[in-house]
């Protein structure tokens, strides 16, 4: 009896390494967003660093968080790193490339809870007096990141926090270019 639930267990065990290893590796999640707000707006909201603290998801889950900027305000090249809570972590996110009014692309560092370096870009498609916003995070899951997969997924924990950012952003240029339009 006992040797049969210990062979049952192990190989249920094996089942699930198998099925866990067999996962990919790889992972994308996007999100995307209408601003009414011209396409400048909205890229400033992602290309000046600064400007994240008004929507950044993760900073509402820890008000407390220590932000440190280095390099030019906005642009290739600048870049804050965090230290939080055990929901937001430490890392560190840089910009590596950066088109006016089309694109900025990450480098997405994390030190803790688990190390992992992903890329993170956000683009931009100008619409008449509105902007389409994509923010698309990508990189590869080792063991651990696929065993968590099949309990949550990467799209469904980091997909929520992507549409609260984007939503926040909406409000904050959707302000801004209405504070600009009276200035006009």
């Amino acid at each position: 009896m006992l040797m049969t639930i210990l062979i049952s267990l192990a190989v249920i065990i094996g089942l699930l390494l198998t099925i866990v290893a067999m996962r990919p590796s790889d992972f994308r999640v996007t999100r995307s967003i209408v601003i009414a707000a011209p396409v400048e707006v909205a890229f400033a909201q992602v290309n000046h660093l600064r400007q994240w603290e008004a929507w950044n998801p993760w900073g509402k889950l820890d008000p407390h968080m220590r932000l440190t900027y280095a390099g030019p305000p906005a642009g290739a090249g600048a870049s804050y790193a965090w230290a939080g809570n055990g929901k937001v972590g430490e890392g560190r996110n840089t910009i590596i490339e950066s088109k006016p009014a089309e694109l900025v692309r990450f480098r997405l560092e994390f030190f803790k809870p688990m190390k992992a370096v992903n890329a993170a870009e956000f683009t931009f498609t100008n619409e008449g007096a509105e902007t389409t916003v994509t923010w698309t995070m990508t990189g590869k899951n080792n063991f651990v990141g696929k065993l968590f997969g099949l309990i949550i997924g990467c799209d469904k924990m980091v997909g929520g926090q992507f549409e609260k950012g984007l939503a926040d952003m909406k409000s904050v240029a959707e302000a801004e270019a209405g504070k600009t339009a009276v200035h006009a």
